[in-house]
C-alpha cells in the first residue's frame, strides 16, 4: 500500500490490522522525505526517489503475486514502479489516485501543486500540505500535525510507462471517493475514474466519503482489498 503526498505509512494504520487478521501480509513503505521519513527531505528528493522506495521494498522482501495499491499521488509512484516490478503484480489498485500515461506528471494532470516548479537549490522546493477533512474530529487532530511538506520535484518529474496500463497482464481496479462534488473542470481523479468506468479492462468501485478514504472508511476499503486479493479475476 503506497501512501499519497504529504502523508506517510501511518495513514494506513486502520487498514493494516484487518488485512493481517484476514491472513495477508501487508507492507506500507514510507516515501523518502515525508511522513516518518521527513527528516530525509531535500531538494533532490524526486519521483524517481519514491519509485525506488517502493521497488526496493518489493525486491528486498522478494514479494511476488502482489496486490499493489497507489493512493492519490501514490498512483504516479506505483505506475513508475511497473517498469521494475510489473511482473510481480497480480492486481493493481488506484485509490482515488492519479493514473498517468508515459511522460505525464502530477502537474500536467492538473494536480493542486501544478505551479510549484522544479525542486532546485535556492528556490522554494517544499510544497505545504493541502487542507483535508476527516469525519472524526479526533482523527483530524491526530492526522493533521503528521502531514508534512512535500518536495516539489516529485510533482514535476514525468513518469515512464513502457506500454499502456491495459496492456499489462495483471488486473486493475479504480476506487473513487464520491463524498465530494465533482469539480467543474472534472479533475484528475474523476478523469481516471471515468476512464476505468468506460473500459472493460478495468473494474470500478466507489466509496462514499471524501479523499481521506483510509481514515474515514477503512472497513469499506479493507473489504474491497480482500475481494481483490482473494478473487483477482472476478469483478470486485
Amino acid at each position: 500500500l503506497v501512501h499519497g503526498a504529504w502523508g506517510g505509512a501511518h495513514g494506513f494504520r486502520k487498514v493494516r490490522g484487518p488485512l493481517r487478521e484476514a491472513g495477508h501480509e501487508v507492507f506500507t513503505p514510507s516515501l523518502t522525505g515525508i511522513g516518518e521519513r521527513a527528516h530525509l527531505t531535500s531538494p533532490q528528493v524526486s519521483l524517481t526517489t519514491h519509485i525506488a522506495d517502493v521497488v526496493n521494498a518489493v525486491w528486498y522482501e522478494d514479494l511476488s503475486d502482489i496486490v499493489l495499491l497507489g493512493y492519490s499521488y501514490g498512483g504516479v509512484v506505483v505506475t513508475g514502479a511497473l517498469e521494475h516490478i510489473g511482473d510481480r503484480v497480480r492486481h493493481l489498485v488506484y485509490l482515488d489516485a492519479f493514473v498517468p500515461g508515459d511522460g505525464e506528471t502530477v502537474a500536467s494532470l492538473g494536480g493542486a501543486t501544478a505551479g510549484s516548479g522544479l525542486a532546485t537549490l535556492g528556490r522554494d522546493w517544499l510544497v505545504p500540505p493541502l487542507p483535508r477533512e476527516y469525519d472524526d474530529p479526533a482523527e483530524a487532530a491526530w492526522a493533521g500535525p503528521r502531514r508534512t511538506p512535500h518536495p516539489a520535484g516529485c510533482f514535476t518529474e514525468p513518469v515512464r510507462l513502457a506500454r499502456p496500463l491495459e496492456d499489462y497482464p495483471f488486473t486493475r481496479t479504480y476506487i473513487k471517493a464520491t463524498g465530494e462534488p465533482r469539480p467543474r473542470d472534472g479533475g484528475p481523479f474523476w478523469a481516471a475514474a471515468d476512464r476505468a468506468l468506460a473500459s472493460a479492462a478495468w473494474r470500478y468501485r466507489e466509496i462514499a466519503t471524501n479523499h481521506m478514504i483510509a481514515s474515514n472508511r477503512p472497513g469499506d476499503l479493507v473489504r474491497l482489498l480482500l475481494d481483490a486479493g482473494a478473487n483477482p479475476n472476478t469483478p470486485i
